[in-house]
């Protein structure tokens, strides 16, 4: 049909989507600004304006009438657990966005409710206590009164997991169960568990017990990671780099995602590495792996990018900021046996260091390898995290050739951070613009789903704010980026570290046709808006993968959410809770929350004797 004076016409080479009447961000130095773009073959072949698409519509082009909205290369996280994410999706209800701990509450007691009998209720990271107007956790007491015989389980960060009774009687949780190594189980007098679990500093514990819950069967495995797909296209993501983890065997728990790549079923592009599970066996895997599969197998939707975010399990230093730094023991000799074999077998890795003591003595290793030859040896490697590295760590990691991927975990653990370590400290974490300075790739995103949320727009709020989703700013203005160089980390930069700079992170002729229409625009929105942005539509090789408002029901249809029991079923994936009236509005709901759960405060305390303190009819600053 004709769109805007756009006629389409018989032609050889026609393009398959055409984007036009756009603010396009093409983020090619080259050409920043565009109106129009076309997308053949998954490929763009035009970049310009109206007037340079015109030519290439045909009867069967898509024409998408942007109606003045910003468009920009798809969005990449550089660090996100999405095969591990997808396989578990539709079992769990997400708080990720959610504003109370009332309102939370109330989703877990409805959700328990629908729950059949046999089935957890899990709430498994993207949120912090932070983000409720209450500031607190969920007690045991509460998750016991929401849901009486069905099992919960709630994630919080890396820190704790609170379970109700039914809960620990399913996972076997008694007064005579030990902890764990690395971990606690809160008891009460009688040396009953309370449902309190602590990661100290471990979170074998967590993820352990998480691993006692009910999984999905492989075909509705399927369902679930094309649902979660969706759910990360809904925020203009076309790419992710997987970083593995726990409880990720290979090649097992990637079969899902092999074979929606293989059906041609994958909405993302996925880039994924090999994780060793099994503390003292890491040396065996590794070998197997690079004996059978090299980095780059696979297309442009699936492809091995190398080892890690661990290779061995005695060299990573774990993240809990409620607890002191872990002391690490002797790791160095196994460690640095992995490095050599993997660079000498032509992989690259990625490593989990959260500590700059931990990378000083990583670096070292690398160091000693560099000296005989053999380091990088022309592999990709990086670090991830890094809150703490220091000037002559990155100095280092700049000198043999290593990148970074940072994620916004203290957006969601800033306060915690912030009481351990000081505010000097937390102002610096991480470095961002000491990395950049000395012309560091440094890779965005969110190490999602069992920390933080996998919204990228809660990350990209993080690196141009330095605020936390509790609205703490701690890091400094001297460590923020602006939004070009943000929106750069995670584009270009993730492309870089899986060597697809030449043709992915861009909008420019002969690079992959993945592309968002914001709902804002992310380079004049208000910056406590950044968080509330999504795409309105979200095309990768040019498939629309994702639809919505006026151009609602032009994406690819998706199965049902099963089992009909699902939390996504009900309540979606992420809260989103922009307010018409903008901050003023936001103010005052946020106010409301906080006003409904005083009145449950008073009426708790009422209930159990205790003293309450009478509310007066007026102000007596009125009556002086």
């Amino acid at each position: 049909m004709p769109v805007g004076g756009l006629v389409p016409h018989a032609v050889e080479n026609a393009a398959d989507v055409v984007v036009r009447n756009a603010k396009i961000h093409t983020g090619d130095a080259h050409r920043p600004p565009a109106g129009a773009l076309a997308v053949r073959g998954g490929l763009i072949t035009a970049v310009g304006d109206d007037a340079d698409v015109a030519p290439l519509i045909g009867p069967a082009t898509t024409v998408v009438d942007a109606l003045g909205r910003r468009v920009v290369p798809g969005l990449n996280d550089s660090h996100l657990h999405v095969i591990r994410g997808g396989l578990n999706y539709v079992l769990e209800l997400r708080w990720d966005g959610v504003t109370s701990l009332r309102q939370a509450l109330a989703m877990l007691r409805e959700q328990a409710a629908r729950t059949p009998r046999g089935q957890w209720v899990r709430v498994v990271g993207g949120w912090s206590a932070e983000q409720f107007a209450e500031r607190r956790l969920p007690t045991p007491t509460e998750l016991n009164e929401a849901a009486p015989d069905t099992p919960v389980f709630v994630l919080h960060l890396y820190q704790s997991a609170i379970l109700n009774r039914a809960a620990l009687r399913a996972a076997g949780y008694t007064r005579d169960t030990p902890d764990p190594k690395g971990g606690r189980i809160v008891r009460g007098r009688g040396g009953e568990p309370t449902g309190m679990l602590l990661a100290a500093p471990a979170a074998l514990i967590l993820y352990s017990t998480l691993a006692k819950a009910p999984a999905l069967a492989p075909e509705e495995r399927k369902a679930s990671t094309r649902h979660f797909l969706r759910e990360l296209n809904r925020f203009g993501l076309t790419s992710a780099i997987d970083a593995a983890g726990g409880f990720q065997n290979f090649p097992e728990n990637y079969a899902t995602v092999t074979e929606l790549a293989r059906e041609g079923l994958l909405s993302l592009r996925i880039a994924y590495h090999l994780f060793p599970q099994t503390p003292g066996q890491e040396l065996a895997d590794l070998t197997r792996w690079v004996e059978t599969v090299r980095p780059g197998d696979g297309d442009e939707w699936l492809r091995l990018n190398g080892a890690g975010e661990n290779l061995t399990w005695a060299a990573a230093d774990f993240e809990n900021f409620a607890e002191p730094r872990p002391e690490l023991d002797g790791y160095e000799d196994e460690f640095e046996k992995a490095v050599r074999l993997l660079t000498e077998h032509g992989w690259g890795f990625r490593l989990h260091a959260t500590y700059d003591e931990t990378i000083r003595r990583d670096l070292a290793v690398f160091e000693k390898l560099a000296a005989e030859g053999l380091f990088p040896a022309g592999n990709r490697w990086l670090f991830d995290h890094a809150e703490t590295v220091s000037r002559d760590s990155l100095d280092r990691i700049a000198a043999l050739g290593g990148s970074l991927a940072v994620q916004n975990r203290l957006s969601f653990q800033g306060e915690v951070f912030t009481r351990r370590y000081g505010v000097g400290v937390a102002a610096e974490a991480p470095p961002i613009r000491a990395m950049l300075e000395r012309g560091l790739t440094v890779a965005a995103g969110t190490d999602a789903t069992r920390v933080s949320s996998y919204n990228p727009w809660v990350a990209l709020h993080w690196l141009v704010s330095g605020r936390t989703v509790g609205g703490l700013a701690i890091r400094s203005p001297q460590n923020r980026v602006d939004r070009a160089t943000a929106l750069a980390m995670y584009t270009t930069a993730g492309a870089a570290l899986t060597g697809e700079q030449d043709v992915k992170g861009v909008l420019r002729q002969g690079c992959y046709g993945d592309l968002a229409v914001l709902s804002d625009d992310f380079f004049t929105v208000p910056e406590q808006e950044i968080p509330h942005i999504e795409s309105l539509l979200t095309v990768v090789g040019g498939r629309i993968v994702h639809a919505a408002a006026d151009y609602e029901g032009m994406d690819e249809e998706l199965p049902a959410v099963t089992p009909a029991w699902s939390p996504v079923a009900r309540f979606g994936g992420y809260h989103s809770h922009r307010s018409p009236g903008g901050a003023g509005a936001r103010q005052a709901e946020l106010l409301g929350e906080v006003v409904a759960e005083s009145e449950l405060q008073r009426a708790w305390r009422a209930g159990r004797g205790l003293a309450v303190e009478q509310a007066q009819p007026f102000d007596p600053c009125i009556l002086l």
